[in-house]
């Protein structure tokens, strides 16, 4: 099952149940600087919901936008009015990263129908689709149940095993500047650098020019090119979390196992003292 929804195969959905529900995913990525919360006020898809990343996450942490429990992933969801049943599509307004992130914290705590919008917000507007003003749809409080699929997550003492026995391979999503060390990460405090055995596929070689995913062939092609099989389901990093949620999408679209996503990121690994770091191939 493809984990994308075109703008008409969406449109078609909403014309045939009343089960489907359409939540804004909207997150700042380094180097943005709008307000996610005030552009879903001035204009959202109608009936959608905004789904605050930062809410969803573990409030403890010291880590960017790290996955909540799953008592808080139920409790927040069930708050938006969602059941277990329900179809989600997660969109965005333009960077992509978000709705992916979305769809990943959805698979990880079990939502099955779950889908990325493909071009998110400006998709939808290229299509002439209408936005509604102010808050989003208000739906009562539902009971949602989480199945937790911990296989999808990765944490620091799985990656430094992965890295010392390079038993999976290892993508990161990030740009090749910050992959090999030419420039500064853009969070103060972290090494410069890789992981040593890591593939650099930066997220957004898997979209075309318009933020949409290139055909389920030519992502293959990509992930094969780097030598990415189905035998060795594949483990996601970027610099927090976000943008390699959109590599994960993209080995799910290009009939890979999703693999796992590896939470900490560069966030955590470039802030250790005993975490190896490189810059060569």
């Amino acid at each position: 099952m493809s984990p994308l929804l075109s703008v008409p195969a969406l449109t078609k959905l909403l014309s045939q149940t009343h089960t489907v529900r359409i939540l804004d995913a909207t997150a700042l990525l380094p180097g943005e600087n709008t307000n996610p919360k005030l552009g879903f006020q001035q204009g959202h898809i109608p009936d959608s919901a905004y789904f605050d990343i930062d809410a969803f996450s573990d409030p403890e942490s010291s880590k960017p936008h790290t996955a909540p429990t799953p008592a808080r992933f139920e409790r927040l969801f069930g708050a938006l009015g969602i059941s277990n049943e329900d179809t989600i599509v997660f969109y965005d307004q333009g960077n992509i990263a978000s709705s992916c992130r979305g769809w990943w914290l959805a698979r990880l705590f079990g939502h099955k129908n779950v889908y990325v919008l493909d071009g998110g917000l400006p998709e939808w507007l290229r299509h002439g689709g209408r936005l509604e003003q102010g808050e989003g749809v208000s739906t009562p409080a539902a009971s949602y149940i989480s199945q937790p699929y911990y296989a999808r997550l990765k944490g620091l003492g799985d990656m430094l095993a992965c890295v010392e026995k390079a038993s999976n391979p290892i993508i990161d999503a990030r740009s090749a500047d910050r992959f090999y060390g030419r420039v500064p990460e853009p969070r103060p405090g972290l090494a410069s650098g890789h992981m040593p055995g890591a593939i650099n596929i930066p997220f957004k070689r898997l979209l075309d020019a318009s933020g949409r995913f290139l055909g389920a062939d030519a992502v293959k092609q990509i992930f094969e090119s780097h030598g990415i099989t189905s035998a060795r389901p594949a483990i996601t990093t970027c610099g927090s979390g976000m943008t390699a949620s959109v590599l994960n999408v993209g080995l799910c679209l290009a009939g890979f196992p999703e693999g796992a996503l590896y939470d900490g990121s560069w966030a955590e690994w470039g802030a250790q003292a005993n975490t190896p770091v490189t810059k060569e191939d």
